[in-house]
């Protein structure tokens, strides 16, 4: 099975420097795993690598978008599996990085598209009223034409999975059987990073101060010039609190304070997320209050690696 290496846990917990370290220790390439670094221009907000930090590693799936185009989860498991084929056969360790446990969730584990986070009430009223109206048979007959493996394995009367399996071909161009089986491709090693609570807390908030000083509002207000409330890129945590500041309907220092607040809150669901969903289950560590786990990582990751996995 395909080796891949995985760096999850909340932000500001140190992913970016363990992934450069490790990607020079065991010959590693860097996957970015994070929804909104694809964006080019969204750099301070986003906490993107430099090039200085990157230190020589070579990096992927960043600044691949602009900022009004959508990059969802299937273009990402889509992209991260090409890149860790290709990686893997020039002799290398794919290493994904990032905080986005959905995308990880879905690459590694073959997580459904076909969930909440993809559901579609208006396209799922019609399917069901094309099962009503011309019967189970015909929808079946449908996703068969699509995804022969996915009608294969569903029964023509279960027509809450044939509805559930045309969605997400319907909506990602993805047949629901790949992502059935993706579960079975890789051997993965998940090192989680975490700290004491108030901690990572004290550091989000001086993350996001230095981030002001680093010049997040002309990112921020670039964005909003071009439109940014209505694109993807515009929902992410520290652009879209600064939206009602360049109205005048919000204080700075007001704007400042809500993106250090759901920051918090996002650190909170991404450490849930992790702990409750994420498979294979992370290894935990805690760097940033013992920086010599460092070794013990190390040690880890070189046996996970001397190891075989049929």
């Amino acid at each position: 099975m395909i080796k891949v290496l995985a760096i999850v846990g909340p932000t500001a917990v140190g992913k970016t420097a363990l992934s450069i370290k490790l990607a020079h220790e065991f010959n590693g390439e860097i996957i970015s795993g994070d929804s909104m670094q694809v964006y080019q221009g969204l750099d301070i907000g986003t906490a993107k690598v430099t090039k200085t930090e990157m230190d020589g590693v070579k990096h992927h799936l960043i600044d691949i978008r602009q900022i009004d185009e959508r990059f969802s989860v299937a273009d990402f498991v889509d992209a991260a599996s090409k890149l860790i084929q290709t990686i893997t056969a020039e002799g290398r360790l794919p290493i994904i990085v990032g905080g986005t446990g959905f995308y990880l969730q879905a690459l590694l584990s073959g997580l459904e598209l076909g969930g909440d986070e993809y559901q579609d009430d208006h396209l799922r009223k019609q399917l069901l009223n094309e099962a009503q109206t011309d019967g189970n048979e015909i929808l079946h007959q449908r996703l068969n034409r699509v995804d022969p493996d996915a009608a294969a394995g569903i029964p023509v009367n279960n027509v809450r999975r044939v509805i559930r399996a045309l969605e997400v071909y319907i909506k990602t161009g993805h047949r629901f059987s790949d992502q059935q089986n993706a579960k079975n491709q890789y051997d993965a090693f998940v090192i989680g990073l975490t700290t004491d609570r108030s901690l990572l807390y004290q550091r989000i908030n001086e993350r996001v101060d230095q981030m002001v000083k680093a010049g997040l509002l002309n990112e921020a207000q670039h964005l909003y010039d071009e439109g940014g409330q209505e694109f993807q890129s515009g929902k992410g945590i520290g652009y879209r609190e600064l939206f009602p500041y360049f109205e005048q309907r919000m204080a700075l220092d007001d704007a400042v304070d809500l993106i250090k607040k759901d920051s918090r809150h996002y650190a909170k669901r991404q450490l849930t997320w992790f702990r409750n969903k994420t498979q294979p289950k992370p290894n935990w560590y805690n760097l940033v209050e013992y920086p010599n786990t460092l070794e013990n990582i190390k040690n880890d990751v070189t046996e996970w690696l001397a190891s075989a996995k049929k």
